[in-house]
């Protein structure tokens, strides 16, 4: 037996089944077709594999819709579920090599579209019918996928407005990731050099656009951050459609752009709907032409600002220098009057001091005056001199010595009788203590 592939596997098929008249479908005598009798039963395998080239050679790939039930992702990466509508149900599955056509899982009892193809199990003969790509009505998928992103990253504080940086007021090169063939790139470029020539743009090429858009931006801003030398980053491309654009709706991409060290416009050419891209980025312009004019400040109004800066400046310091040199000339002469005034005044002290200290003085010296005059009586009433001057002799041993006793003397002692007028060497004779009451 021999079974043909493809569509024209069965043509001219009965109500018997695979038997009969088919034409090419198996080779032998048409009384002993396989299956046609016990004797020449069809084996299983090749029943199925006869209905895995009629059913999938039948059919091509086909949009369907229905309601989604019984959603389960496996354990094997593979997603299964039953599409269904009233009266009928279809068992679907999408590998796991497709999933990334798709915005993110469906939910229960979500009515969708779907495409994709039938495919036969040929164990069991089972007919799944594999999901490519799918819809939900509206933007049900898309919009979930959206809000499930967006609300992961505020979870985070990536859209906190407070971790927004400015952008450089006068940037030297400015760092492009886009396409390297999109007119996105063309625009920023003409804008930049029409505005400011002296400014550097680097192209750091990425796709932007499909299945591998934002595996390649997340490796074009990581080669941007450790390249380091551009002062801003524009990341965007031109407008396009939904699905063109759902790469900057990447949770990949959007923490690629939150991380990057170097202040990042999102620049997607589109003007009603806002990427996840443009709410994570530092700024967001509608289109790369507005970014570039946002990161771009024209040189001719530098310099003239710089012109108008360097006269306000000149004026400035002029006005500064004379109000300085008035300022310091009442300043010496402020500083002339108070050292006059001052000087007067402690002329005008001391004269008072020195009138002070004579009077004191004077005072001073006269109650010493005084008081040396009471002493001095007092000095003469107890001097010897005085006592001497009165009639009285002062005895004393021959070295000058007062002698107040009789008891220190004896027979034949020297002695130095001293007078008011003179001196006289004498022997004493003999010494005679008074006697006592």
């Amino acid at each position: 037996m021999a079974v043909r592939r493809g569509s024209r596997a069965v043509t001219g098929a009965t109500n018997a089944g695979v038997a009969g008249s088919a034409p090419g479908l198996i080779e032998g005598r048409a009384d002993a077709a396989p299956g046609s009798s016990p004797e020449h039963a069809l084996p299983v395998s090749a029943l199925t594999a006869a209905l895995k080239d009629v059913i999938e050679g039948a059919f091509p790939a086909m949009w369907i819709s229905g309601e989604v039930s019984g959603f389960k992702p496996h354990r094997n990466g593979h997603w299964y579920f039953t599409l269904k509508d009233a009266v009928a149900s279809i068992d679907c599955v999408v590998w796991s090599r497709d999933q990334a056509r798709m915005p993110t899982t469906p939910d229960e009892g979500m009515q969708v579209v779907a495409l994709g193809q039938f495919n036969v199990w040929n164990k069991t003969g089972k007919a799944t019918f594999a999901v490519r790509q799918m819809e939900a009505e509206g933007e049900g998928l898309w919009r979930k996928a959206l809000e499930q992103t967006r609300a992961a990253l505020e979870k985070d504080g990536l859209l906190d407005p407070a971790r927004k940086r400015p952008i450089p007021r006068f940037p030297k090169c400015v760092a492009v990731i886009t396409s390297a063939s999109g007119a996105a790139l063309h625009d920023i470029v003409s804008v930049i050099g029409r505005r400011n020539p002296t400014i550097d743009v680097v192209i750091i090429p990425a796709a932007v656009q499909g299945d591998s858009a934002p595996a390649s931006i997340v490796e074009a801003l990581r080669r941007a951050a450790v390249w380091g030398k551009a002062d801003v980053l524009i990341v965007g491309r031109g407008g396009g459609s939904r699905e063109d654009l759902w790469c900057f709706n990447s949770e990949a991409v959007a923490r690629a752009i939150a991380a990057s060290p170097i202040p990042t416009v999102s620049a997607v050419g589109h003007e009603v709907d806002i990427t996840i891209a443009d709410l994570v980025a530092d700024h967001r312009a509608a289109t790369p032409s507005a970014a570039a004019e946002l990161v771009a400040p024209v040189l001719a109004d530098l310099l003239a600002d710089l012109r108008a800066l360097q006269s306000l400046m000149i004026n400035t310091l002029t006005r500064r220098a004379r109000d300085g040199r008035r300022s310091l000339d009442a300043t010496r002469n402020g500083i002339r009057s108070a050292v006059a005034r001052r000087a007067t005044s402690a002329r005008r002290d001391l004269d008072v001091t020195m009138r002070q200290i004579r009077t004191s003085s004077v005072r001073v010296l006269e109650r010493g005056r005084d008081h040396i005059g009471v002493l001095g009586g007092r000095l003469n009433l107890l001097s010897p001199l005085a006592t001497l001057a009165r009639g009285y002799a002062l005895p004393r041993t021959p070295d000058g010595a007062a002698l107040t006793s009789v008891t220190s003397l004896k027979k034949g002692a020297r002695i130095n009788i001293m007078m008011k007028d003179g001196e006289i060497d004498a022997v004493t004779e003999a010494v005679r203590l008074k006697e006592r009451a």
